[in-house]
């Protein structure tokens, strides 16, 4: 388990953050659907080119499970969550646990009335958010690692058991 010492060595890792952001490279991510026990992984960007292939797929991945639809999602996103692992100094063997990726218009509505944790208008239904777990990461050093990266909102839901990252306006809850 992770902890706070895999957030405070962001400052040792960030030459290879800002690397990251250079055009040569490979950048890889893994899922896991805990609603519908899929996986996927692969290399999403390649030398400065995003692979539309594994991208597709990852948003077959991340679809609303409930209306069975597809949405592509923000590349920023999975930027973001590569920078995340990176942050924590986690290998390509560590999955993402995805809570929930694009939602529909029709599922946001159906649970935000269920619950006042669900914004109306959420970035879920723009395929700009998601909502992780990362199996032996504390959620508390996710959470604080993705506030270090300031690309988008953070919500921490430490009852749920997930954290919830955007590429929306830099912000926390």
């Amino acid at each position: 388990m992770l902890g706070l010492g895999g957030v405070a060595m962001f400052s040792m890792v960030s030459p290879k953050v800002k690397a990251s952001r250079s055009t040569k490279g490979v950048r890889s991510l893994s899922f896991y659907n805990r609603h519908t026990g899929e996986k996927g992984q692969g290399s999403y960007w390649i030398d400065g080119s995003y692979q539309d292939n594994t991208l597709t797929d990852f948003n077959h991945i991340l679809r609303d499970h409930r209306q069975n639809e597809v949405a592509p999602m923000d590349k920023r996103l999975f930027d973001l969550l590569y920078l995340l692992k990176q942050t924590l100094n986690i290998d390509d063997q560590h999955e993402y646990h995805v809570i929930s990726g694009y939602r529909s218009p029709k599922t946001n509505h159906m649970l935000a009335q269920k619950s006042n944790g669900v914004a109306k208008k959420s970035y879920h239904m723009k395929g700009m958010a998601m909502d992780i777990a990362v199996p032996d990461v504390n959620l508390k050093d996710l959470r604080d690692a993705a506030v270090s990266l300031k690309l988008g909102g953070v919500g921490f839901y430490p009852n749920s058991g997930f954290v919830h990252v955007d590429t929306g306006p830099v912000r926390t809850w």
